[in-house]
């Protein structure tokens, strides 16, 4: 397990230097001046001569290899640089966001389970009956439903309508939390619903239920003991994707919402064209994905020890 756990985190090398190189040159690529850009958004209208010193000042002068092994040099010694746009220490900013990130993550995340499994499990054991009817059909509507348009309808309906909630977060708390959560979980919730059923509903055609049913096992006991733990897999897969992709910052929820995560800030940062803010947000999502891939894999060997992980011959 060592071995394998070192072997993955020594593959996390080659393909950070690939992703930031790909990044840091698609953004050069991409056309448009960052410094005349940031002059240009704060009205000001300024001499050449300015731009040219404000370009030598943050090294944009250089060729793009020049610039990008001093940003990477930085970036081993903990500097990812200074912002273009506020002026401020990236990394701090970056770490400063995470806190909102993590609380949407996590309550999307649980709140998706509660809904999910046991929808799942009652769709799947209910198979073609009423319950199982709506419970599709309902999950069908959630999960061809965008993020944008969710949000959009619940703004109306809680904040709008009847006024319950605030339209628009005005900090990162627990009532502001409510609107992008449930926007999440709408189609996460969906989704898994469906993933869950299909997954549960294939278990409980294999022979050993109906062998543990001829030997007069308690359905539920089957479906907890039994399915519930094989199914758990790609339940685990699913959920690692959405991990990876909610701690990188819901970009659209974030901004509909002015929720002051990490999705926000990248968007801010692209719009801006404040490159060393992309570049920290591209490494965290990089390290992010790579990381959850990884304790996804260590969650398969524990649960079915048939999965045998490179290097472990235990």
């Amino acid at each position: 397990m060592r071995n394998y756990v070192f072997k993955r985190l020594l593959q996390l090398i080659p393909i950070l230097l690939g992703i930031t190189f790909l990044s840091f040159a698609m953004m050069r690529l991409a056309g448009g001046d960052a410094i005349s850009y940031l002059y240009e958004s704060r009205g000001t209208a300024v001499a050449q001569e300015i731009i040219d010193a404000k370009k030598v000042e943050l090294g944009l002068d250089k060729p793009f290899i020049i610039q990008y092994l001093t940003w990477l040099a930085g970036m081993l010694r903990g500097d990812m640089g200074i912002s273009y746009v506020s002026n401020k220490d990236v990394f701090q900013t970056l770490t400063s966001k995470l806190p909102a990130t993590l609380l949407l993550t996590g309550s999307a995340i649980v709140w998706t389970l509660v809904i999910a499994l046991p929808l799942g499990i009652i769709s799947a054991v209910r198979h073609n009956r009423i319950v199982d009817y709506l419970i599709r059909f309902f999950s069908f509507m959630g999960n061809s439903m965008p993020n944008f348009f969710a949000a959009l309808l619940l703004m109306y309906v809680f904040s709008i309508r009847f006024k319950i909630l605030p339209v628009i977060t005005s900090g990162n708390t627990l009532v502001s939390l409510i609107l992008p959560t449930a926007t999440l979980v709408v189609s996460m919730a969906a989704k898994y619903t469906r993933q869950v059923r299909a997954v549960v509903l294939e278990e409980l055609n294999k022979d050993y239920v109906i062998g543990a049913r001829a030997r007069g096992v308690k359905g539920s006991v089957i479906v907890f003991k039994s399915v519930l733990r094989v199914s758990m897999l790609t339940i685990l897969t699913l959920l690692a994707l959405s991990i990876g992709s909610l701690l990188g910052g819901t970009a659209i929820v974030e901004n509909i919402f002015m929720w002051d995560g990490v999705g926000k800030l990248a968007v801010d940062a692209i719009s801006m064209r404040d490159y060393p803010m992309i570049q920290a947000y591209v490494v965290w999502m990089a390290i992010i994905y790579v990381l959850v891939n990884l304790v996804t894999d260590i969650l398969y060997h524990l649960l079915d020890p048939r999965v045998r992980l490179g290097g472990d011959r235990l």
